[in-house]
């Protein structure tokens, strides 16, 4: 039968989740500036531990988050996947979960899944199966809770304290690792697959996405050794530009397809190691070591005002055109990479930069 958050939440010390005393490394960030992002590796962070269990074979695993530790003590069945992509591990390992989060960016036509998710999930036959969580005001707990999830994962989130603790009152919980929205793909990936009891298929796929890349950046040779930033400017305050560093999963795409880093930012990212870097329209100077420039795309008109604008419009790779303004849709939400958008908009993406690197001199 199922419970009431209320008696849920009566009983929640009985949970095998457990959070130690530990203040996050970071408060939950606004999801609408920091669409999903990356933080230290997995395999550089403490490996999660684990303890046999005789009974069943299954190995308990104790898994490090901001909030503390999770122990998962037998293998989940029922997985619930709340936040940016991490719904995407699952369902590129062959597991349909039993609910999982609306996308809050990216879906046209008045839809709830990002397209590669959607395809995915009928690929599997859990269309009828897989509830979607209208949680993009926040996170719907009664919903979540009448899936009856064995555990719900989120390694790519902005989970607050209080918000861990409400979901882990359902289930076990797996939040980001280390800051809000600042976890890789490739973390999101072995955190996930690790708590699901499928370690070994998590590393396999990541070593598969790997070569994939590799073998597509592979083919432009054009691509080598440009350096690339992706910005975010608004016609509507031209006196300044920011960019996301490669701590968000934005600016660590970029590095993923062979980009380096401008070293205009690079000293301003190792200074602050923040993941989002503001400069001043009257510094645009510095920023002639950016070859190609990447941001969410603008109407035409407003494009003309960036480009008109005395500072903003002077920089370089705007002046020889060798930027890209990756259009409203799924392929701006694949910008922030996961499991599946990755095979899905690959191509797309690098055609798109092969387009900006031709113009490079």
């Amino acid at each position: 039968m199922r419970k009431s958050i209320a008696i849920i939440l009566a009983l929640s010390f009985m949970l095998v989740s457990c959070a130690k005393a530990a203040d996050p490394a970071v408060s939950a960030v606004d999801a609408a500036a920091q669409a999903p992002a990356q933080a230290p590796t997995q395999s550089e962070a403490q490996a999660p531990e684990t303890a046999e269990t005789a009974d069943t074979g299954f190995a308990s695993i104790t898994i490090p988050h901001a909030y503390g530790e999770t122990v998962i003590e037998s293998k989940p069945e029922r997985i619930a996947a709340i936040a940016w992509g991490n719904a995407d591990v699952p369902l590129a390992l062959g597991i349909v979960p039993v609910g999982i989060s609306e996308a809050n960016w990216g879906v046209i036509d008045g839809g709830q899944l990002l397209p590669w998710t959607k395809e995915k999930l009928e690929e599997l036959g859990g269309t009828s199966s897989c509830d979607v969580f209208d949680d993009t005001d926040g996170w719907d707990y009664e919903a979540i809770n009448e899936c009856e999830p064995d555990i719900i994962i989120a390694a790519s989130s902005g989970l607050s304290q209080e918000e861990y603790d409400t979901l882990s009152a359902i289930a076990p919980t797996i939040p980001y690792p280390g800051k809000a929205w600042q976890t890789s793909w490739r973390d999101q990936i072995l955190i996930n697959s690790k708590a699901i009891g499928m370690e070994e298929e998590g590393k396999q796929l990541v070593e598969d996405l790997n070569s994939l890349i590799a073998d597509k950046t592979a083919e432009y040779p054009q691509l080598a050794g440009k350096t690339a930033a992706f910005a975010y400017v608004s016609p509507a305050d031209l006196s300044t530009i920011s960019f996301y560093t490669p701590t968000d999963t934005r600016g660590g795409f970029l590095e993923d397809l062979g980009f380096a880093l401008p070293e205009s930012l690079s000293s301003l990212y190792k200074e602050s190691g923040d993941f989002f870097i503001t400069i001043s329209a009257e510094n645009v100077d510095m920023l002639d070591d950016i070859d190609i420039l990447v941001s969410y795309a603008l109407t035409d008109d407003a494009i003309e005002v960036v480009l008109s604008d005395p500072l903003i419009g002077t920089i370089p790779a705007f002046v020889r055109g060798s930027f890209i303004m990756v259009p409203e849709g799924p392929l701006s939400a694949a910008g922030s990479p996961s499991a599946l958008s990755i095979p899905w908009a690959i191509d797309e993406y690098i055609a798109r930069l092969v387009e900006a690197a031709d113009k490079v001199k």
